[in-house]
């Protein structure tokens, strides 16, 4: 008995070449630490530095010396209150008429509201005279 065979074409598909991803990859450069037991080589000599001069003091008899800041400290705390007064007197009328609409509103929705209870009394059967 014959065993029933099959020939299958072989047939070359094209494959597509997919090329690899590539990226570029962020570093950094490390931060060197210098050890725990570091010490100056032997020799050496310390470096001689001007002293800053010192912070000027503002001089009142009866008080201590007070030392003013430096001119930054005294730009930003300056530029600070400027802005915090600016902003306050400009919403202030703002705020202001807000708030008198406001009140006017709930006063009244609140003399509608005494109105209203007052019908509502004269008009129920135990406040009648019989």
């Amino acid at each position: 008995m014959d065993i029933p065979t099959i020939e299958i074409p072989v047939v070359d598909i094209d494959t597509v070449e997919i090329p690899l991803p590539t990226a570029e990859v962020p570093y950094y450069i490390p931060m060197v630490v210098p050890p725990s037991d570091l010490r100056e080589p032997e020799g050496a000599k310390p470096v001689q530095t001007a002293e800053p001069p010192p912070p000027p003091k503002l001089n009142l008899p009866p008080l201590p010396p007070i030392p003013i800041p430096s001119t930054e400290v005294l730009v930003t705390a300056a530029a600070a209150a400027v802005t915090a007064v600016a902003a306050t007197t400009l919403t202030q009328p703002i705020i202001e008429q807000i708030k008198k609409k406001l009140q006017k509103f709930l006063q009244g929705r609140i003399n509608k509201w005494k109105q209203n209870r007052q019908k509502k009394k004269e008009s129920s059967p135990s406040s009648k005279k019989t």
